[in-house]
């Protein structure tokens, strides 16, 4: 509140009044609170009334309690352009923004930039609106009003900010380490490492459209777990044992997986200062180059070099090695717990084996044979082949069902069946089952693989660890994969829809950020809510506008209750002004 002097012409008098200064859509606004009348009337009663009358404000400003009642005019109604719901459940994502002390990395670039518009302002609002309400950059931008903070630049300047984003991709991940090591302490010695694929909804590859040939980072056609045929960019990310993202690089569709691993793991090494890392990886990652080049060269060195700890796949391994995992001597009983806590049995075996790989020479042309020394663990699990038998009764009904109705059928409705069918080919024009061979059930492939139901294996360098040990290593597998749900499903980072290569760096940039906040967010609430229930609760602390800078509040759970104690906060209050909303998005300004 403040003392508003006016002047009035006709009783040549000056008018004195306290008047209430608010925001709505934006726009600033006044309203009357107390008429006072005129000056001249109180020139008899004080010395300075204007001095006064000021004191008086800047008293009741001071000591003003929030008012009994707020007046609620039941005819009002809304103008035709009005946006009074704003969400305030973002200023939790801000307090671990700051903490990452994400602003300062774009203040301390932006010095170096002819660009007007702020860097971090425009960070910032795409890491809340994909942590929140995760939609295209357009989106965003039109939808920047629902948070409280004041986004000053344009739609362009989002675009254009997109390739200074890619451009320090590496050195904001560099950054995000040191960060989140100092805050939430990171164990760089284990990095967990797996690959997806991200689809783009374009009817044509790069390549096809004529683009530039310069470009790295082609989207092309390649493996994907949806079956789907639209081009597609690979990302591998890396991880630690906390389950907080290290570091992540894309590469084109149609390039192997199984390459991409070693640059990663090089890069941050060097990167990050990092010495002797073991990588933990699926199955689909062991091979023989990626192995050699962890192992090192010779036995002797190997305290030098990197280690792994792999799956393997019993089917796909040598004749000596399943010969080896079906022989019952050597297996020990053990018990583990599942999720609700009930004991479940399976038994587990090793040793430790002199394998014979062979490796790429320095030029990449011809293969060299080396020897290298490694632990071998297999388990079985009668949980576990039970799941797998039923995958593959459902994937032979389906075989058998094709056999029967072949015209039903196209190479892509038939994924997963025609593995267990004798004699079934594709039209590459149609896609369609070719006619002319009988079509039967792969009876023997069903009993080969029945054979192997519930055993899983385990490869490892590091030789010195017990098979708990191992397998619980090996377990934290779940957390990447889980990472990359969260990504395509909770931060919805597919379809991707921009098409400049820069773009499309930012792009995974600012969900790998995203989940990096989302992660260290766990972490420093003690991982006592899961992420879909802490991102729906935090899109829905919201409130609306009532009147007089007052707003009003409709949302209270226990992940808000949660993030009171965890952050020393109030977001218990029904009403609120907007100058304690202001405290509280600003409690770490970024």
């Amino acid at each position: 509140m403040y003392l508003k002097k006016s002047f009035n012409k006709k009783r040549n008098k000056t008018q004195l009044s306290f008047v209430q200064g608010y925001r709505i859509n934006g726009k600033v606004k006044h309203k009357v609170i107390q008429n006072l009348g005129y000056l001249e009337d109180y020139l008899d009663k004080y010395e300075d009334p204007i001095a006064y009358f000021q004191q008086v404000a800047k008293e009741w400003n001071a000591s003003q309690a929030a008012p009994e009642t707020i007046e609620v005019r039941l005819s009002e109604k809304l103008p035709d352009q009005c946006s009074n719901r704003k969400n305030l459940g973002y200023a939790i994502i801000k307090i671990v923004y700051a903490k990452l002390r994400i602003r300062e990395f774009f203040q301390n670039k932006q010095r170096q930039l002819p660009a007007e518009y702020n860097l971090n302002s425009i960070f910032s609002l795409l890491i809340f609106n994909r942590f929140l309400f995760p939609s295209s950059k357009k989106n965003a931008y039109e939808t920047k009003g629902r948070f409280f903070d004041s986004f000053s630049f344009s739609l362009d300047d989002v675009y254009r900010a997109l390739g200074y984003f890619s451009r320090y991709s590496h050195e904001l991940q560099k950054h995000l380490h040191a960060e989140v090591s100092s805050l939430i302490g990171r164990n760089s010695e284990k990095a967990y490492y797996d690959v997806t694929n991200y689809y783009f909804e374009i009817p044509y590859e790069d390549e096809d459209a004529g683009s530039d040939t310069e470009r790295k980072l082609k989207r092309k056609k390649g493996p994907s777990k949806e079956h789907r045929k639209d081009p597609i960019i690979q990302m591998g990310l890396l991880m630690d044992p906390n389950g907080i993202p290290m570091a992540f690089h894309t590469f084109s569709g149609n390039e192997s997986e199984k390459t991409t691993m070693l640059p990663a793991i090089q890069r941050v090494k060097k990167d990050y200062e990092i010495g002797r890392i073991i990588v933990v990886a699926d199955r689909g990652l062991n091979t023989s180059d990626n192995t050699s080049v962890l192992s090192g060269t010779n036995a002797s060195d190997e305290k030098n070099n990197d280690g792994y700890v792999y799956g393997q796949s019993i089917r796909g391994a040598d004749a000596e090695f399943k010969k080896w995992a079906l022989e019952p001597d050597g297996y020990v009983t053990a018990m583990e717990k599942n999720k609700d806590g009930e004991a479940i049995p399976f038994k587990h075996k090793s040793r430790l084996y002199a394998k014979e790989i062979t490796k790429k020479d320095s030029n990449g042309a011809r293969r060299l044979k080396m020897r290298i020394y490694q632990k071998q663990m297999v388990y079985y699990s009668e949980k576990y082949a039970k799941k797998q038998r039923h995958e593959r009764e459902k994937a032979v009904a389906k075989a058998r069902d094709l056999i029967k109705n072949p015209a039903g059928y196209t190479k892509a409705t038939s994924y997963g069946c025609t593995v267990y069918i004798n004699n079934v080919s594709f039209s590459k024009d149609t896609g369609e089952i070719v006619n002319g061979k009988e079509l039967t059930i792969n009876e023997q492939k069903i009993a080969e693989e029945a054979q192997y139901d519930g055993y899983y294996a385990i490869v490892t360098s590091e030789k010195e660890l017990s098979d708990n040990e191992i397998r619980d290593i090996y377990k934290g597998l779940w957390e990447i994969e889980e990472s990359f749900k969260i990504i395509k499903s909770e931060f919805k980072t597919r379809p991707v829809f921009v098409s400049n290569e820069d773009h499309i760096q930012a792009h995974f940039l600012i969900c790998f950020v995203t989940l990096v906040v989302m992660r260290v967010l766990e972490q420093l609430i003690g991982k006592c809510h899961s992420v879909r229930q802490i991102r729906n609760s935090l899109a829905s602390y919201c409130c609306s506008y009532l009147d007089r800078n007052y707003y009003v509040f409709d949302y209270r759970d226990d992940v808000i209750l949660t993030m009171e104690k965890t952050f020393g906060l109030d977001l218990s209050k029904k009403y609120m002004q907007l100058s304690e909303i202001k405290k509280i998005s600003m409690y770490k300004d970024v």
